[in-house]
């Protein structure tokens, strides 16, 4: 083959022979004409080479190291249609029904937005501008805040700039060209970005679009004329760097779809959602309070609220007990030399409240309850007879959210971790793990939950410095959990660099209702914390050994599992769970009160939480009152039920039910309590 020649293998299989320097809109246009119309952007990877995960399109979003740096390793990557092809490659030409494609077109989106914002605000600094799970953003520095009518303008704007169908095009200059030029201009933050992404002596690639020029690695769809339905949403503050000390930037968000239908379906979705807020719905049904003059992210349980907690609680001890866990509490406040042996006042620092001096030492609030576990595991002597031992503890802990990070009950300051530590011999090590996925499955299937995705969470072995203990263990630990999960059949993505300090983790994300994706449940190996206490066990072989320590959380937090099941259930919940479970409405105060008494005493007997209005107000209104806080069963109780000892039945999301025997009814609900149906 000539030097002058690739070659390029498409995915069916097929290669061919093409010039060098050809690009793969000049394959699609070989291909088919309606494909080259089609395509938004292609997927290269040198031939021979063996894909890793990894990558801008490999699921979650565009950061800034994925928007700035090179490719990832084993070489595959996203190009721009117009880019030469150099080598042999492999070769995928996407379209729209793409995942890739549509971030691809929102972080174009982004650039379009900067350009909307640029021309009609010159004065603005421009951050980054990624694309996101749910549309994209532009973080930018201007003095003067933007108001609702200054986004309409910016969207207006937008549209001439898709209309002018303005050429994306690639340009490459040496670093040192691209610093001078934007120190010369104030871009504080595209110097930063440069600085950090790139070196000395390098190229960086560039995007213009019309007049308007960024700082990308990209890709791009070929034109302006290819964002096609947009919508500019909101505005929030951000600090630079996430710093309170630095500028206050203004974050502009945007979404971006391929047509206007799956646009609107997603303002549709997002309606679902606002109407799903477990903050409006907290209030609407009395579950739980912020109150400002105690302090932002601290929660107060009502006792509608309290009730549901009391069921999730009761349900989580109980099932730990059968699963041979041992129940134990641990102080809220703790000596600081105890958070700097297990290393948290090292690693951990900046996110726990700060130290209070006592008498006699410095305390800390607790932001986990690991090292108290493991305190009461090193208060006595341990045989491998006795392991392993599992600590569980439904533990009040404190971490310091900071201001504007906090969200109703999903990101709060004081919460109640169902936390649980394992410790055991290497050899149970795998089946403890297992019996904590087992435990995981049962919490989601328990409350309602039908789907799940999981995450092994590693070391990144290019920052080894951030992570305690020896590669050899690391090895280990993570070849542990990865056998776990590929024994029990699962899927699931890697993330390097995502570990704890102290050991690799497998995260369960469940999925709701509307397909969110929740991070909740968390099982994690520690090989480094019972060396850092000198935690041991007398073996079979009578020497002492070190134990290994795994660390699980279920709810994750008993708050933000509430969060999402309120909003998972949009505040109707399952019949066992549910506040007030059964309403009673006697059609006359005078006539059948006294019947009401009597059904409520019988439907409290077998646990129900059960009221019954005695108001002298109309039927109506009593069922009305009873449905806004979503009552599962609203009874009706009358001449005919009263003399025929039954019940009219009015159940939530179905209506009107008709009569039944009070006996039946009874029946129904001691089911439905007994197997935690999400059905009614």
């Amino acid at each position: 083959m000539s030097e002058q020649m690739i070659r390029v293998q498409l995915p069916d299989g097929s290669v061919r022979e093409v010039a060098r320097g050809t690009t793969p809109f000049d394959m699609a246009t070989s291909i088919s004409p309606r494909l080259a119309a089609a395509v938004v952007v292609a997927r290269i990877k040198p031939l021979n080479t063996t894909p890793e995960l990894g990558g801008e399109d490999a699921g979650g979003s565009q950061t800034e190291e994925s928007m700035y740096s090179g490719a990832p390793a084993g070489g595959e990557r996203l190009v721009d249609l117009s880019t030469p092809l150099e080598e042999d490659v492999e070769l995928w030409l996407l379209k729209e029904q793409d995942e890739a494609s549509l971030k691809v077109v929102r972080h174009s989106a982004a650039h379009v937005m900067a350009t909307a914002i640029l021309e009609l605000f010159p004065e603005t600094k421009l951050g980054h501008g990624p694309a996101t799970d749910a549309g994209f953003f532009y973080d930018v520095y201007r003095e003067s805040p933007f108001t609702e009518t200054d986004l309409a303008a910016i969207e207006a704007r937008m549209a001439e700039i898709v209309s002018r169908d303005e050429k994306f095009v690639r340009e490459v200059e040496p670093r040192e060209v691209g610093l001078a030029e934007y120190e010369k201009s104030g871009e504080f933050m595209k110097v930063h970005f440069i600085e950090k992404f790139t070196k000395p002596g390098e190229e960086i690639s560039l995007y213009r679009n019309g007049k308007f020029v960024d700082f990308c690695r990209g890709p791009h769809v070929p034109s302006t004329g290819r964002v096609k339905a947009f919508k500019v949403m909101s505005v929030a503050g951000a600090y630079w760097l996430g710093d309170e000390k630095n500028q206050q930037l203004q974050r502009i968000y945007g979404t971006a779809f391929f047509n206007a239908k799956d646009l609107d379906a997603h303002f549709k979705r997002l309606e679902e959602i606002k109407a799903r807020d477990h903050r409006v719905l907290g209030k609407q049904l009395d579950l739980f309070s912020i109150q400002e003059v105690a302090g932002a992210g601290l929660i107060f349980w009502h006792p509608r609220g309290g009730l549901v907690r009391k069921a999730m609680e009761d349900w989580m001890r109980d099932e730990c007990i059968r699963r041979g866990y041992s129940m134990v509490f641990t102080p809220h406040i703790m000596k600081r030399e105890l958070w700097r042996i297990s290393g948290h006042e090292g690693v951990y620092s900046k996110d726990m409240f700060p130290p209070m001096e006592l008498d006699d030492a410095e305390y800390r609030l607790k932001p986990m309850n690991c090292p108290g576990h493991i305190l009461i595991y090193k208060n006595s002597p341990k045989s491998y007879r006795d392991l392993p031992q599992r600590y569980a503890e439904l533990g009040n802990v404190y971490r310091y959210e900071r201001s504007g990070t906090m969200h109703g009950l999903l990101r709060v300051r004081g919460f109640t971790q169902d936390d649980a530590h394992i410790f055991c011999t290497p050899d149970q090590i795998k089946g403890e793990i297992e019996g904590c996925l087992d435990f995981a499955d049962a919490v989601l299937k328990t409350f309602g939950f039908k789907e799940y995705r999981v995450e092994l969470s590693t070391r990144d072995p290019n920052k080894a410095g951030d992570f305690f203990g020896t590669t050899e263990d690391w090895a280990n630990a993570e070849g542990a959990l990865r056998d776990v999960l590929t024994g029990r059949g699962l899927t699931f993505d890697s993330f390097p660099g995502e570990a704890a300090f102290y050991g690799p983790k497998i995260d369960v994300k469940l999925v709701d209702v509307l397909g969110r994706m929740w991070q909740l449940s968390t099982v994690q190996f520690d090989f480094n914390l019972p060396k850092r206490f000198e935690l041991a066990y007398k073996g079979e072989d009578g020497e002492l050994h070190q134990p290994v320590m795994v660390h699980r959380a279920l709810f994750g937090s008993v708050e933000r599992f509430f969060g999402v099941l309120i909003e998972h259930y949009a505040g109707a919940f399952p019949l066992w769970l549910a506040p007030l479970q059964v309403g009673l409405v006697p059609i006359s105060s005078d006539k059948h009160l006294d019947y009401g008494r009597k059904v409520k005493a019988q439907l409290e007997a077998i646990g129900l939480r059960v009221e019954l209005d005695e108001r002298n107000d109309a039927m109506k209104a009593k069922i009305r009152d009873f449905a806004v806080v979503k009552t599962p069963f609203v009874l009706i109780l009358g001449d005919k039920e009263m003399a025929t000892d039954s019940v009219s039945v009015r159940t939530r999301g179905k209506g009107d039910e008709g009569g039944v025997p009070l006996e039946m009814f009874i029946a129904r609900c001691k089911a439905l309590l007994e197997s935690k149906s999400v059905e009614l």
